[in-house]
């Protein structure tokens, strides 16, 4: 079975090769030179946090650039961030998201806050906090390889979206794998992404035509995993880490650029599918 067999997650079919026609545009400024977009920085000086199941300090994918490991933790007055120094990674899907960032920006430094259990599951509420913490900690690019499916939570993630774009904080969030409306990928201030079916990391795409704007690599994907291991998986949450990575060279390189300019980079920066 090849990576065009596969079967696509939610939300990437504006993203495939048969699809490819409808992301034609004229682009107002043109295309941007990479190397100009994303120098020779490697993300040195940049912040990436990941919320998600954890992330396996000691795999070699990592390159030991976890600085810190935290979860959040439930208690009477609500939850808390605390830190998180024995468990890492429950499941290997945040591992697999810090592997892909870090194969991009080597030299970005990687924050792992835990909301999912071993299930691969979390609460929403616990969700939002983590988010919460990460924004006001002013990281420079947050990956949101997860999201909330809950209605009564969608005006608390859109506050949050609203919260870091003006904290200068960028989210790059994975569109959820399964039909119908996830939180925050789909606001507007947030960076969202879908899989392609392209085998290659270093082709993007953008879609002039939202709500998820952009697509990556995602289907069979070589990941890292828990246990020092590797698996090949497919989803939009293995798509949304190559644009952080690259969120993050961007930050990098142009640390005056503010959210919605590094957006504008990222679109200028994709694929030409103009022909």
């Amino acid at each position: 079975m090849t990576a065009t067999d596969l079967p696509r997650p939610a939300w990437s079919e504006a993203f495939a090769t048969g699809s490819l026609p409808g992301l034609r545009r004229i682009r107002p400024f043109g295309t941007m030179d990479r190397n100009a977009a994303f120098g020779d920085a490697a993300g040195r000086d940049v912040t990436v946090a990941i919320i998600d199941s954890g992330v396996e300090a000691d795999h070699p994918a990592v390159g030991g650039r976890l600085i810190r490991s935290l979860r959040v933790e439930s208690g009477p007055d609500g939850h808390g961030v605390v830190d998180d120094t024995e468990l890492g990674d429950l499941v290997g899907h945040g591992t697999a998201c810090a592997g892909i960032i870090h194969a991009i920006a080597p030299a970005a430094a990687l924050v792992s806050i835990r909301v999912l259990g071993a299930d691969n599951r979390g609460a929403g509420t616990a969700f939002a906090a983590a988010l919460e913490w990460a924004i006001d900690q002013r990281f420079a690019v947050v990956n949101l390889s997860l999201s909330s499916r809950s209605e009564a939570m969608a005006e608390r993630f859109h506050e949050l979206a609203d919260h870091a774009y003006f904290s200068n904080t960028l989210l790059v969030a994975a569109a959820n794998n399964t039909t119908g409306p996830s939180y925050p990928s789909l606001f507007a201030a947030v960076v969202s992404v879908a899989a392609h079916d392209i085998p290659d990391p270093d082709v993007w795409l953008y879609n002039p035509s939202p709500p998820v704007e952009f697509g990556a690599h995602g289907l069979d994907v070589d990941v890292a995993w828990r246990g020092g291991t590797r698996i090949r998986a497919t989803g939009n949450s293995f798509a949304a880490p190559h644009l952080a990575g690259r969120a993050a060279l961007i930050r990098a390189s142009h640390p005056d650029a503010s959210p919605f300019e590094v957006k504008a980079i990222l679109a200028a920066t994709a694929n030409d599918r103009r022909t």
